[in-house]
């Protein structure tokens, strides 16, 4: 299982081999079922700043920072980068609508990996746009004992963001590891845009309401239908990568 999807990462990256010792993962949409209310919070802030923004379009862009989205969207209606001030209202705007939104909750099966991957010895590092304040206290809430600042990176620790590679990048520093010895779990267009473009080998869940093909394009290395899926064929996954 997943040998051909092997073989063709390592003709793709120019690596000779792949020595799994690091999952690096997405959280919105992978660790949670966050998704639904991260689209319909960016419905509400654009509309009430005058700016549109479609569900389908908070999917495509789902791993940018705010300020990134934001500015997206205003360069495509106002014909220019939105201001500091814009952002900070925009944003805050967004927060406001997400907290009234039903509390998301763990996606099913993530617990499960993230269970199986310290058990085998497997590092784990989360690699989110998100800022929230609340993170940790919410990671370890629903995931205890997995996560700590040390194995995070956040929206804080970016320039740049997804789609560039740099957070990915990031976290292979702080995983100790190198491409070739980690995966990438994302369930986002962007996200798997970086992931490929950090040169990890990069497994698709698709989560979410696009096509497929919106995964592969951005060249995802193999695509699984959820989270539950990559649990239940966890070990094969582990072993082939091993």
């Amino acid at each position: 299982m997943f040998d051909t999807e092997k073989q063709n990462y390592l003709s793709r990256s120019g690596f000779s081999s792949i020595s799994l010792k690091a999952m690096l993962f997405d959280m919105d949409g992978v660790l949670f079922d966050s998704m639904p209310n991260h689209a319909t919070s960016w419905i509400g802030a654009t509309a009430a700043y005058g700016l549109s923004m479609t569900r389908e379009e908070a999917y495509m862009n789902e791993g940018r920072t705010g300020a990134s989205t934001i500015n997206e969207i205003a360069l495509r209606t106002w014909g220019r980068e939105a201001s500091e001030q814009e952002i900070k209202q925009i944003y805050s705007k967004k927060t406001e609508i997400f907290n009234q939104c039903p509390v998301a909750m763990p996606m099913e099966g993530a617990w499960e990996i993230l269970q199986k991957a310290k058990a085998a010895g497997i590092r784990i590092v989360l690699a989110t746009g998100s800022g929230q304040k609340t993170l940790l206290e919410r990671l370890n809430r629903h995931f205890p004992g997995i996560f700590t600042p040390e194995n995070m990176v956040t929206a804080y620790d970016v320039k740049f963001g997804k789609p560039n590679p740099e957070p990915y990048l990031i976290a292979l520093r702080k995983a100790g590891v190198s491409a070739n010895e980690a995966v990438v779990v994302e369930n986002a267009p962007l996200g798997v845009r970086a992931g490929v473009a950090a040169n990890v080998f990069t497994l698709a869940v698709n989560t979410g309401p696009l096509a497929d093909a919106v995964l592969l394009a951005e060249g995802a290395d193999a695509l699984l239908p959820s989270m539950t899926s990559l649990d239940e064929s966890f070990y094969d996954f582990v072993e082939s990568f091993r």
